[in-house]
């Protein structure tokens, strides 16, 4: 947050209590953010409450410029919910606003994962990995929501640039015993904008390129699905990944889901490699700039719950949250 102080998602594989929180001073714990309320949409007798009150299923999480935290929530946990944007002024500690994301924008498969704010634009564009109903993220897309009219549209559905490459599973620990195979196959998950908001950066997680569109095409209503299509450029090569972030001077951060490492696509050589790695960073997620300089990153241990690990739950506490100095400064919260 502005005033750098850090939050963190929990998983919504794992169904916390404890959706989103906010880390304690100690670095050894955290406490429900914004509170408590909202960390579930079922009260006390098992009633449901109303769902612009609460969290249902929280992927990203990004504070903007303005100090306000936004939370995507897909609302993919049953009772299932209509998806939708939350934002929480992290200055006067108070709701802002509430951004539903309906249909057509939202379909059944809609696994709305991570997204960038533009706040020249006064829009959100998000990446919908379109997991939602089974292991392949076949109808993936980006989704862009006007924060000014609170209007969405669904963008590049069926474009080889959000498409999972189902010749790529995710293989974990590659070359070590440990070695497995996972066979789902997820669409657009890493996004990244510039920080003048020219270009906006992201890729399926099961593929081996990164695209990117200018923001201007993006937006511009005038152009059919086709035409906007013929304006993505493909940018550069890269291994399965999930999150991803862009520092000042143009330089890519992207999370190797199945490597325990990050790596970096430098602005010059376009080339990917690898930046940081530890032994004990099961699935780094997503990745994000804080005000304090560093890059931070949390490992959430995918390969290791029961959703991908053949219904046996290996994943444990602690979880460990990782941070590290890119290469420029980024901007904070992204």
């Amino acid at each position: 947050m502005p005033d750098g102080r850090l939050v963190v998602g929990y998983h919504p594989f794992y169904d916390p209590a404890v959706k989103v929180g906010l880390l304690n001073a100690a670095r050894d714990g955290t406490t429900p953010y914004p509170n408590e309320q909202w960390q579930s949409c079922k009260r006390a007798d098992g009633s449901q409450k109303d769902p612009a009150t609460c969290l249902n299923w929280v992927l990203g999480l990004h504070v903007d410029a303005n100090g306000i935290l936004w939370l995507l929530d897909s609302g993919q946990a049953a009772p299932r919910i209509t998806p939708k944007l939350v934002g929480w002024d992290t200055r006067g500690n108070r709701l802002h606003r509430v951004v539903p994301i309906p249909a057509p924008a939202s379909i059944p498969e809609s696994q709305h994962n991570d997204f960038v704010v533009d706040t020249r634009r006064n829009v959100i564009v998000i990446a919908d990995e379109a997991i939602a109903t089974g292991p392949v993220g076949d109808k993936a897309a980006l989704v862009v929501v006007d924060l000014a009219s609170g209007q969405s549209r669904r963008l590049l559905q069926g474009h080889p640039s959000v498409m999972p490459d189902k010749t790529r599973p995710i293989t974990v620990d590659q070359g070590t015993p440990r070695a497995k195979s996972i066979d789902v196959f997820v669409g657009v998950d890493g996004i990244a904008l510039d920080h003048r908001g020219e270009w906006l950066y992201y890729a399926p997680l099961n593929g081996a390129k990164v695209y990117r569109v200018r923001m201007s095409d993006l937006l511009d209503r005038g152009l059919d699905a086709a035409a906007l299509g013929a304006r993505v450029q493909t940018w550069a090569d890269k291994p399965n990944n999930g999150g991803m972030s862009i520092d000042r001077e143009g330089n890519l951060y992207l999370t190797e889901v199945g490597e325990r490492a990050v790596g970096i696509i430098p602005a010059d050589t376009r080339k990917y490699r690898r930046f940081v790695a530890d032994k004990d960073m099961v699935w780094p997620d997503g990745v994000t700039y804080s005000a304090d300089g560093h890059m931070y990153t949390g490992a959430a241990q995918l390969p290791l719950s029961a959703a991908l690990n053949g219904g046996k739950a290996e994943n444990k506490a602690p979880y460990l949250i990782y941070r590290f100095r890119p290469l420029a400064p980024g901007v904070p919260g992204f």
